[in-house]
């Protein structure tokens, strides 16, 4: 008989019970239901509103993918709160590892993110655009998304709205609204489920052994 420490069958263990994460069992824990992200939003929608008085120079312009259902979302409670519609945009963000140059012409050691497409139906100056992402990371698909805003204008103000914000930044970018804070380790990833593209709402935190076995 084995004495590996593994759960057994029928409530029997066999030896030293382990954690459900070291069992075989499926350890991604929901760091968010779907109550918990609509009261995020909500709170974010209150923070928009209560810090832009001129709502009609505001802008929600949500960063593909799952920015842009969340965009669409504030936008629809900024309209409850306030009476008023904000413009909507978005911006096409896509990760690639090999084919963006770095000095001497090297692959870059992490996958970069490229600018592949916007939309922004409305000129940009005068506005306070506010960019909408699921999970802010690194920084680096903000930068990439500011600097998509900028080659088609120059807004007055960029702000950040994120639903969630997993630490680990790489360069120096803050949001400005933000629906929870959750410390991570750097192995570990954070996936943001929505109904409009997953059918489901809720955030998940997926441990560094599963990455490590799906690739």
């Amino acid at each position: 008989m084995p004495l590996g420490g593994h759960a057994g069958f029928a409530g029997v263990s066999i030896g030293t019970a382990e954690p459900l994460s070291q069992a075989g069992v499926s350890a991604e824990k929901i760091l968010l239901d779907g109550e918990a992200i609509q009261r995020s939003l909500t709170r974010i929608a209150h923070e928009i509103v209560e810090g832009n008085p001129d709502l009609e120079r505001v802008a929600l312009v949500g960063i593909h993918t799952r920015g842009v259902p969340l965009a669409q979302r504030l936008r629809r409670l900024i309209g409850e709160l306030s009476g008023r519609e904000v413009r909507l945009g978005s911006v096409d963000i896509t990760f690639y590892r090999d084919d963006v140059q770095v000095r001497g012409g090297e692959a870059p050691i992490h996958s970069q993110p490229v600018v592949r497409a916007t939309k922004l139906d409305f000129p940009l100056e005068g506005m306070t655009c506010v960019l909408v992402d699921d999970v802010l990371y690194t920084g680096r698909t903000i930068r990439a998304a500011i600097e998509a805003l900028f080659d088609y204008g120059r807004p007055e103000r960029v702000q950040l709205a994120c639903l969630a914000d997993r630490g680990h930044r790489e360069l120096p970018i803050r949001p400005d609204y933000i629906g929870k804070n959750l410390p991570t380790a750097r192995e570990e990833r954070v996936q943001v489920q929505l109904v409009e593209i997953d059918e489901v709402d809720q955030v998940l935190l997926i441990p560094a052994s599963e990455e490590a076995s799906s690739g």
